[in-house]
């Protein structure tokens, strides 16, 4: 339930359109659905402004199904991520509304919110093309959440003059994402541009002695450069998350 559907019940039981004993029922399902397998957060758009998200990994088809309709009786929109091609293909199938986003591994049922177009961008900006899959799980999180993206994609400090040429677009953005793998020195180099707060994600990507994105991840929790804090290896949704926060509270001010 959101905060404008909680205010309508209201406003119908004052009113007398709505009985009490069924306003009493419609809010029975607050704070969450038990099903058993799962208990359905219905309650977390009301305190936090985005519904529950269905994280596809390690439930079967049927179980993401029955999550996701019940999540869609109670909010406009649901956001399910980590999804495999099988649970994609069944989601479309089930919901006509859904959009699969195959790079980033997740599916959008129904309609999300409008990016205003006088808000600052978020920009999603990656090291290397390999870790673009992470940056589009953050950019269609973020796009989910409201927030309009900027995409700057293969601009590690391999080469640095690829990213310098962006940084009229960097020093626009209100949030900057830093998705990098192999050393992950790009967080610093980006930290040291801008005086936008910086969200950095380490991924598994690299040689050997990248220890799956742990290189990385050490390299970026020990910047040099102020302002830059960092989620966990391949977190792409926790990232966009974040940054979507931060923009949402331009917004309000």
């Amino acid at each position: 339930m959101t905060e404008r559907q909680l205010a309508k019940l209201l406003r119908d039981v004052r009113a007398g359109r709505v009985p009490i004993g069924d306003a009493v029922e419609r809010l029975r399902a607050l704070p969450f659905e038990d099903l058993g397998f799962a208990k359905i957060d219905t309650h977390r758009e009301l305190r936090t402004g985005f519904p529950e998200v269905i994280y596809c990994e390690g439930k079967t088809v049927e179980q993401v199904l029955l999550i996701a309709r019940r999540v869609r009786d109670h909010h406009r929109f649901a956001l399910a991520t980590r999804c495999s091609p099988e649970i994609c293909n069944a989601v479309k199938e089930e919901f006509p509304d859904a959009v699969c986003h195959e790079i980033a591994r997740i599916v959008v049922i129904g309609k999300p919110r409008r990016p205003s177009s006088r808000a600052r961008p978020v920009a999603v900006v990656t090291a290397g093309t390999a870790d673009v899959p992470v940056a589009e799980e953050a950019a269609v999180t973020a796009e989910t959440m409201g927030c309009r993206v900027e995409r700057i994609f293969d601009v590690g400090v391999a080469g640095l003059h690829r990213l310098l040429v962006h940084r009229d677009k960097l020093a626009k953005a209100r949030v900057i994402i830093v998705i990098a793998g192999m050393e992950g020195a790009l967080a610093s180099v980006v930290g040291g541009l801008v005086s936008a707060p910086v969200v950095a994600v380490p991924t598994s990507v690299g040689y050997g002695a990248s220890f799956h994105g742990l290189s990385a991840l050490l390299a970026m929790l020990n910047s040099c450069a102020a302002g830059v804090a960092v989620v966990n290896i391949d977190n792409g949704f926790g990232a966009g998350y974040f940054a979507a926060l931060l923009a949402r509270g331009e917004r309000k001010t």
